[in-house]
């Protein structure tokens, strides 16, 4: 894989480029799972999170929860690391809404809680809270989906004229929003 992907860089400016990026996606994938076996037999070794995290230039908390294998405490079974599909671009498209003032539209798919406590008004004025701290909303970096016990969790960097903020979108199992925050 390794030669597969020098070879399509080295042939990138004869019009392969769509061949050295499946290369490198392989890659990507081939060393991401490498990693998380090299982190498993640390963590068999008896290695602490906070030793992984120091090698992998983070915190114990990040390195866990990238990598851990957490147990639910109801039940004993360890609980589930899958991202539900779509989630990133549908928090992606969430935001895009709040930006372009489109209240109703980003309250599209708030499960009941939210959208008794979330009204368009609300979140209007929640948009308008964002941009007396930071300015004006200017773009969104690359958004950063991972799980936490049964939801799934969107972070989303957020650029404003005067400061960054995050956005946060939680999914619950059934695919609708049960949190929104917006952090500078």
């Amino acid at each position: 894989m390794v030669g597969r992907l020098a070879d399509a860089v080295a042939r990138s400016g004869s019009g392969l480029p769509l061949e050295a990026l499946a290369a490198a996606r392989d890659l990507s994938a081939v060393a991401g799972q490498a990693l998380q076996e090299a982190v498993d037999r640390a963590r068999a070794a008896g290695h602490s999170w906070r030793e992984i995290g120091d090698v992998l230039g983070t915190t114990r908390q990040a390195a866990f929860q990238r990598f851990g294998h957490p147990v639910d405490p109801r039940t004993g079974v360890p609980m589930s690391t899958q991202i539900a599909p779509g989630s990133a671009e549908r928090a992606v498209t969430i935001v895009a809404c709040l930006a372009e003032g489109r209240w109703e539209e980003a309250r599209r798919d708030f499960d009941a809680k939210m959208s008794q406590a979330l009204d368009g008004k609300r979140l209007a004025a929640a948009w308008a809270r964002m941009a007396s701290l930071v300015g004006g909303y200017e773009g969104m970096g690359e958004p950063f989906a991972h799980r936490i016990a049964d939801h799934t969790v969107v972070e989303i960097p957020l650029r404003f004229e005067a400061g960054e903020a995050t956005g946060r979108v939680v999914f619950d199992e059934d695919g609708k929003v049960a949190g929104l925050w917006l952090r500078p």
